[in-house]
């Protein structure tokens, strides 16, 4: 995916009210920005940081820029966007890069499902059976070098995770996929010291025949798109 025009670089100056940031520009202009991430955002939103702005162009907006990535101190890009990795999945998929979901003849989003009142976040539909997969961002990591998720408490995650196990006793296929947005992880896990019950769920629901499958991300304030498959640890 390409990220036109290319982002530029600012300060946080701190998060807050989980959509807004203060940042200051190189100039000493400080601006609030909008975060498109629910999350925690752990690693990802220390003040100091290097973090790298959208510029949405739209002068009706109230916050015109976007918080898009954040730069640890090894100097790695992490996608903070999560409304990003829908299209991520679907460019892959399109793409024939991730071929164990190749094969559908159409990909739908955003398509309501469930006994909980869900959405799903893709469904890819062939003659014989459809696939619905749940995706979600991952921005995290840990002191092993292991992308993690979730990064702060989510009974919607869990819920998620639920429908999901519900398909599959219907006899469709389904996937979690996690979007590891970030190139300096070597493998994934669920983050059991920060939720416990997702993790339990995580795993009873892979035992169930739901599939598992974590991809890394190439980020550059230019481009990211997903690159390569990682071993996850259940």
């Amino acid at each position: 995916m390409l990220i036109d025009p290319p982002l530029f670089p600012v300060t946080l100056l701190k998060r807050y009210k989980r959509f807004l940031a203060d940042v200051r520009l190189d100039d000493g202009t400080e601006l609030t920005v909008h975060t498109p991430n629910t999350g925690s955002m752990l690693g990802c939103a220390e003040p100091g940081m290097r973090v790298w702005l959208r510029d949405t162009q739209n002068l009706k907006r109230k916050y015109r820029y976007s918080w898009e990535m954040s730069e640890n101190n090894d100097g790695v890009k992490i996608g903070v966007n999560t409304m990003l990795s829908n299209q991520l999945l679907t460019e892959a998929i399109e793409s024939g890069l991730i071929t164990e979901l190749q094969g559908y003849e159409q990909i739908l989003s955003e398509v309501p499902y469930g006994h909980e009142n869900s959405r799903i976040d893709l469904l890819l539909k062939n003659k014989s059976q459809d696939c619905y997969i749940e995706i979600k961002n991952v921005t995290a990591a840990d002191a092993r070098g292991l992308a993690i998720f979730p990064d702060a408490v989510t009974q919607r995650g869990s819920k998620h995770l639920r429908e999901l196990k519900a398909m599959v006793e219907a006899g469709h296929r389904a996937v979690i996929f996690f979007s590891v947005q970030r190139a300096d992880v070597t493998g994934f896990r669920s983050a059991n010291e920060i939720d416990p019950c997702y993790a339990k769920t995580l795993t009873e629901v892979f035992a169930a025949g739901v599939e598992v499958m974590a991809w890394q991300a190439e980020v550059t304030e230019a481009e990211i798109c997903l690159q390569n498959q990682l071993m996850i640890e259940m």
